[in-house]
């Protein structure tokens, strides 16, 4: 192990505890993108101008 610093070995731990959590993220995120519904149904209500009751 190499002398460094104990500043640096914090630094360390808290940067390889960061890539973990983003890497799980990442794969998280990933495997939702690719369960999604898809909705080609949607409907869409044209509102006209004299919809309002006043």
């Amino acid at each position: 192990m190499p002398q460094l610093a104990p500043l640096n070995w914090l630094f360390l731990f808290f940067l390889f505890w960061l890539m973990v959590v983003v890497s799980s993220i990442l794969i998280w995120w990933s495997f939702k993108m690719s369960y999604t519904i898809d909705r080609t149904d949607t409907k869409f209500v044209v509102v006209s101008p004299k919809s309002w009751d006043w």
